[in-house]
């Protein structure tokens, strides 16, 4: 399971890439893979308001429906609209075509683990 060493990752199994101010958000290999093939993504809108450990919306699998969290606080500046057609992508490229929303963000996201940090997390829920 790929868990790339340049992006933050929280304990719910979200992924965060920081750049100028804005936090792209998605679900990680290991989530997408848990859930299964996934048929309908839920997101915030752009100009939403989201809150870091909040939920954000949710994903639904043939298996499951989860919530996502946000990482950040901030205001929602774009949503990955592909994911209406092909939610799929998500289990196919989690960390490239299958980001999630983009939020421009006040403060940097606290509490967010490392790539080793997070491949130790989900070796304990294997």
């Amino acid at each position: 399971m790929s868990v790339p060493t340049e992006l933050g990752y929280t304990a719910k199994h979200e992924w965060v890439a920081v750049e100028d101010g804005i936090a792209t958000v998605g679900i990680t290999a290991f989530a997408a893979e848990s859930l299964g093939d996934i048929v309908f993504v839920e997101t915030p809108s752009v100009g939403d308001e989201v809150t870091a450990g909040a939920t954000a919306g949710e994903v639904e699998s043939t298996k499951s429906v989860s919530d996502i969290y946000s990482p950040v606080s901030g205001e929602v500046v774009e949503v990955n609209e592909a994911l209406e057609d092909s939610p799929e992508t998500i289990n196919s490229a989690p960390f490239e075509g299958g980001w999630l929303f983009k939020v421009r963000f006040s403060e940097e996201p606290a509490d967010l683990l490392s790539a080793e940090e997070y491949t130790k997390l989900t070796e304990g829920e294997n």
